[in-house]
C-alpha cells in the first residue's frame, strides 16, 4: 500500500478512523479542560466572569475541531453534504486556532527547555498531541466546508483572544523560564495568529475555491 494512502480522501475520511479521531479528539479536549482547571478557577476569583471562557485556548480549539469532525460523521451517514454559516464557522475556527495553539504550545516547550526548565513525560505527551493538533488541521482542511468570510470571523477570534489574554493577563501559564519575556511571548503569539489565518487564507485559494466538499460520489 502507497505512503500517499494515508492523507487520502479515502483513508481519512473512513467512517472508522473518523470515529477513532473524534474519540481521541473529544478525549483530549475533557482532559485539556481538566489541565487548565486551576488557572479557571484562579481566573473566577481575580477576574470578570466572562474572562474564563478565554483562559483554555488549546482545549477550545479541540473542541471546535471535534465539532467539525462530527459535521463530516453526518456526512458519511447521510451520503450528502449539509452546510451553512454556522458550519463554517465552527469549522474555521477549529482549523485556524487547532494549528495555531498546536503549534504555539510546541514553541513554549522547547523555548523553556532551552532557558533550563526540566522535560518531563507530560511535556512530551503535550508537545505530540499538540503537533497532531495541527498535523489535523493541515490534513483536514480540504474537506471542511470552510470559506473566506468563516476564515476571517476565526481571525476576529484568535486576535481577540490574544489581546484579552495579554492585556488582562489570563493567557496560559508559561515555563519559570519564560515569566521575563511575557512581552517577546506575546509579539509570538499575534504574528502567529496572523501566520495562521494568511495560511489558511491561502490554502483556500489554492484548493478549496472550486468547490472539493464532500458529495455522494466522493463518500467511498
Amino acid at each position: 500500500m502507497k505512503l500517499s494512502y494515508y492523507w487520502s480522501r479515502e483513508f481519512l475520511t473512513a467512517p472508522r478512523f473518523l470515529w477513532l479521531l473524534f474519540t481521541v479528539n473529544l478525549l483530549g479536549t475533557i482532559y485539556g479542560y481538566e489541565w487548565y482547571g486551576s488557572q479557571m478557577a484562579v481566573t473566577i476569583e481575580e477576574k470578570p466572569l466572562w474572562m474564563v471562557f478565554l483562559v483554555p485556548d488549546s482545549p477550545t480549539a479541540s473542541l471546535f475541531f471535534t465539532l467539525s469532525l462530527l459535521y463530516l460523521l453526518g456526512d458519511r451517514r447521510r451520503g450528502s453534504v449539509r452546510t451553512g454559516p454556522l458550519r463554517r464557522v465552527v469549522e474555521a475556527v477549529g482549523l485556524v486556532a487547532s494549528f495555531k495553539y498546536g503549534i504555539w504550545a510546541v514553541v513554549m516547550i522547547v523555548a523553556g527547555a532551552r532557558l533550563g526548565d526540566p522535560v518531563g513525560w507530560q511535556d512530551w505527551m503535550l508537545s505530540l498531541s499538540h503537533l497532531g493538533m495541527a498535523a489535523e488541521a493541515l490534513l483536514y482542511f480540504r474537506f471542511m466546508t470552510i470559506s473566506p468570510a468563516a476564515i476571517g470571523w476565526a481571525g476576529v477570534w484568535v486576535m481577540l483572544n490574544d489581546y484579552v489574554d495579554y492585556t488582562f493577563d489570563i493567557y496560559p501559564w508559561l515555563p519559570d523560564s519564560l515569566d521575563p519575556y511575557v512581552l517577546i511571548v506575546r509579539g509570538f503569539t499575534v504574528v502567529l495568529s496572523l501566520f495562521s489565518v494568511i495560511l489558511f487564507f491561502l490554502l483556500w485559494w489554492a484548493v478549496c475555491r472550486k468547490p472539493s466538499y464532500l458529495s455522494p460520489k466522493d463518500l467511498p
